[in-house]
């Protein structure tokens, strides 16, 4: 049996927990064909690139698998016929990482936007002072300069 990796990206209108189970299913077809899946993350919704089938988000989903070409194809076959499933891409592998993934790495980190805390260093702001509102003049729409058609050509009898 070979090792694989396995994304798959499902439509945003969809639950995480509709995900889960759609997971569960893929998921199941590997292990009842006698493979095994080392590992499996939720990577989240996310934006996508470009729209795919009108969707600007989708939820990504992340196994490594160990299976059989046969397996394999049935796989994809079903994710293929699924209408939840906007992309698959499925990879052979040499060894599987254990440690979590770049996505699952950098989840948790926003560094670069600091820490905002409570904003102490810009002091307190001074009250708003109340301006009567006065009514603006009201914008005439400007005048559109009708061009006048031009004239029609009339046949000179000669």
């Amino acid at each position: 049996m070979r090792l694989y990796e396995s994304v798959f990206i499902a439509r945003q209108d969809i639950s995480s927990a509709q995900v889960e189970t759609m997971a569960d299913e893929f998921a199941g077809i590997i292990t009842e064909a006698g493979g095994k899946i080392h590992k499996r993350e939720y990577w989240g919704l996310r934006s996508l690139a470009y729209r795919i089938k009108k969707n600007r988000k989708g939820h990504y989903i992340m196994f490594n698998l160990e299976t059989d070409a046969a397996t394999l194809k049935e796989y994809e076959r079903i994710m293929g016929l699924n209408e939840d499933v906007l992309r698959f891409l499925n990879i052979r592998i040499e060894e599987v990482d254990e440690s979590p993934s770049i996505i699952m790495q950098n989840k948790g980190e926003r560094g670069d936007r600091g820490d905002r805390g409570d904003r102490g260093d810009r002091g307190s702001r001074p009250p708003r002072a109340e301006v009567p509102k006065a009514e603006a003049p009201k914008a005439e729409a400007p005048a559109e300069d009708k061009a006048e058609a031009p004239a029609e050509d009339s046949k000179t009898e000669e």
